[in-house]
């Protein structure tokens, strides 16, 4: 059996790769200038690589229980590699439809791909502890943003636009090579009663048909669509609302990527000890108050407290969702049912900036739209309440005794 400690590690590699799709903020001007695309025609590039991460979780999560991780390691680095250095050639050709193509389909699936293949592993190595084990990993596509960002912009000022996707396509083709082929499910067992503990439960297919699944994608989507919604307009809103300057609002959002990658490992841990339904119910109540508090507060220190609260609780709803699906359906097929619920994030990537920007076009303000995000979340925590009893006194049980 593999260390499991190098295989969170292995996981991590994979995931620290994957991640930079958030540090894309810090090439969207140098693209600009020098492709000259519009802001939107460049944002766009972003939002289809999510829609894409979505849409190819959800098809082929059937793909990475099949093969293996391994394999699916592979193909999500084969993919992700082929985007970077595919971006690298639509640059030098000055096409907008190339990079579309390269970076936002070819590299949105690597990320789909990616993003699934360590979870059901992880867990069957720390059946006792799922919420850190997954969180271990998500921390590192949180996370990798701090990493990416100053180092994209490095390499953009040094050696150009496009050899910034040549360099870094090669060295995360490696870290993720590297990390794949060390990834494999547990074989050693002391019992069969431990085998069947590690791959009980329902299959997607099951999965799918239940409405708990249909339950845990909705809040899913919520929580997502707003956090993704706060952060697209995260800077601009803290200078026109609270008056900060540029330098501040950035080092603002600097913390804000601190915060969502280290929201996801403190928060799945402490999920281990709250159970997931409780840690669910408490990320919604949080968010209904902070959402609601952030629609008034004209405080920059109310303001900063508040937003990276909310980024703290957006980033631990990825990571305690793996852990929570497997306490829900089991581990038999943990990646194929967690890809199916990361079609949210593919949607929740357009909905929540579309939302930020309609509220934005017809009231010119941010306050209604923090209180719309406030009243999603008040739905969101009865909805969480129910799963959290339905789960504790009846579906848990049947998931784990299939």
């Amino acid at each position: 059996m593999r260390n499991r400690w190098l295989i969170a590690l292995a996981a991590v590699g994979i995931h620290i790769s994957i991640g930079s799709v958030y540090a894309w903020s810090v090439l969207t001007r140098p693209i600009m200038e020098e492709m000259g695309f519009t802001l939107s025609e460049t944002t766009w590039i972003f939002s289809i690589a999510i829609l894409f991460l979505g849409t190819s979780a959800g098809f082929l999560g059937r793909f990475v229980e099949k093969h293996g991780p391994r394999t699916s390691g592979l193909l999500s680095m084969m993919f992700f590699g082929t985007g970077m250095l595919g971006s690298a050639l639509a640059l030098s050709l000055h096409s907008l439809p190339l990079l579309y193509l390269f970076y936002g389909v070819i590299g949105g699936i690597g990320l789909g791909v990616g993003y699934i293949t360590p979870v059901s592993t992880l867990v069957k190595y720390f059946p006792n502890h799922r919420g850190f084990a997954t969180g271990l990993a998500i921390m590192g596509f949180g996370f990798a943003a701090l990493i990416a960002g100053p180092v994209m912009q490095w390499l953009t000022v040094e050696f150009g636009l496009v050899n910034n996707f040549i360099i870094l396509g090669i060295i995360y083709m490696v870290i993720m090579g590297v990390s794949a082929l060390y990834l494999k499910p547990p074989v050693a067992v002391k019992s069969d009663k431990q085998a069947t503990g590690l791959y009980a439960g329902y299959t997607a297919d099951e999965a799918v048909k239940t409405w708990q699944f249909a339950a845990l994608w909705w809040v899913f989507f919520v929580n997502i669509t707003c956090g993704i919604g706060l952060l697209a307009v995260a800077s601009p809103m803290a200078q026109q609302v609270v008056g900060m300057d540029a330098a501040g609002a950035a080092a603002m959002v600097g913390i804000i990527g601190l915060l969502n990658g280290g929201g996801r490992i403190i928060w799945s841990t402490i999920s281990d000890y709250l159970g997931r339904g409780i840690t669910y119910m408490l990320f919604f109540l949080i968010e209904v108050a902070a959402f609601w508090l952030l629609a008034g507060t004209r405080d920059i220190v109310v303001f900063q407290a508040l937003v990276f609260l909310i980024i703290s609780c957006y980033g631990g709803g990825f990571s305690c969702m793996p852990a929570y699906l497997s306490d829900i359906f089991g581990t038999r097929e943990l990646s194929a049912i967690h890809g199916r619920v990361l079609t949210a994030w593919g949607l929740a990537g357009v909905v929540g900036p579309t939302i930020v920007s309609v509220f934005w076009e017809y009231t010119h303000s941010y306050t209604n739209t923090m209180m719309f995000f406030a009243g999603c979340f008040v739905l969101n925590f009865i909805i969480a309440t129910v799963i959290k009893h339905h789960s504790a006194n009846e579906f848990n049980v049947v998931a784990e005794s299939k």
